[in-house]
């Protein structure tokens, strides 16, 4: 690189992503380099090493699927640092770099007295990820604390703003995985956290904890409820590797709810505002008898349907493999498709 282009990052030759995708497929990148700073990706992308190949901007690799090496540059997003930014009597204004682990950033926040995001508890990957996915957990979706963000456009280096909506927020959707896809590089997160806190607590899994432990609904206590019960019911990927929840749980019109519920009195079923159904796509799967099930070294986690697991050696065809299988079970038997949520690399 160029005298200009000294604060740019090392690119690094023919690197393994398996420690960088927490299903744990060998896979490898034609270059790598760790970001740390918001002007790096340009200075990246100028390089002549990689003109005219393809990037990918990677967080925490919880929400990928790598069926093959990639041909590129991979951009590991390295980007530290959280703050509270302003507070007014209404609400804390929270800022955290968008290489910031999301549940130590969660943590964080709750250690520092601004609750709000406890519900979000043990969600893995970087706090710059959750913005494209629009994370959700346990009654909460990351969108109803979503103040706005700061991004690079990848084309031009131009630094942007963008508030909620013009992120285009919906069920576990984005700007950024529609239109925005793979044009922009989030570099930080500002969130909305409300001073006149009220609890979250009314999902069932959530409730049963915080009966059991004789608590009450604090934040503290709700946070600690999450984790618990995510621990209880997903594989830890450094254990088992996984990418969580596999599939988005469909949401269908009243009209077809009643038309399942006729056939399966017992669907686990959640009512939405706007009068529509969501259903739990781990209780459909189940139902077709995939759970435990394999293809190779890809199967249905054995605890929670929903989850698909590495159980080694496993390739990312594998997987895709078994997720078509199960899509093409659930939509013969309910007539409903299931929707995968990783992107698929």
């Amino acid at each position: 690189m160029s005298a200009s282009d000294s604060h740019a990052p090392v690119l690094v030759p023919d690197y393994s992503l398996r420690a960088h995708n927490t299903f744990g497929f060998e896979a490898r990148s034609r270059w790598f380099c760790r970001i740390e700073t918001a002007d790096q990706f340009a200075a990246v992308l100028r390089d002549p090493r990689v003109a005219g190949l393809p990037h990918l901007v990677l967080g925490g690799g919880s929400n990928i699927v790598l069926t093959h090496d990639f041909d590129g540059v991979v951009m590991l997003v390295a980007l530290a640092g959280k703050r509270l930014v302003r507070e007014d009597d209404q609400t804390w204004y929270v800022e955290a770099a968008a290489g910031e682990n999301w549940h130590a950033f969660v943590a964080w926040t709750l250690e520092n007295g601004l609750p709000g995001l406890e519900n979000l508890a043990l969600i893995p990957g970087t706090v710059g990820a959750a913005p494209i996915q629009n994370i959700g957990a346990y009654g909460l979706e990351m969108a109803e604390r979503f103040h706005s963000l700061q991004a690079i456009e990848l084309a031009t280096g131009a630094r942007v703003e963008l508030d909620a909506g013009q992120c285009r927020f919906g069920y576990r959707d984005s700007f950024f995985k529609q239109e925005g896809r793979e044009r922009f590089a989030i570099t930080s997160v500002t969130f909305r956290l409300p001073k006149a806190w009220t609890p979250r607590a009314d999902y069932a899994d959530v409730a049963r904890v915080l009966e059991a432990s004789g608590t009450d609904a604090s934040p503290r206590a709700i946070f600690d409820a999450v984790v618990a019960v995510r621990r209880a019911k997903l594989p830890d990927p450094a254990m088992l590797g996984n990418a969580g929840s596999f599939f988005k749980n469909p949401v269908v019109d009243e009209t077809t709810y009643e038309a399942l519920r006729a056939h399966e009195p017992q669907i686990a079923s959640y009512r939405q505002a706007d009068g529509r159904v969501k259903l739990a796509a781990g209780w459909l799967i189940d139902r077709c008898g995939w759970k435990g099930r394999a293809v190779g070294g890809a199967a249905v986690h054995d605890r929670q349907a929903l989850v698909l697991v590495n159980r080694g050696g496993a390739t990312g065809a594998q997987v895709l493999e078994l997720a078509r299988a199960i899509q093409a079970d659930v939509l013969a038997r309910f007539g409903v498709r299931l929707e995968a949520e990783p992107v698929v690399i």
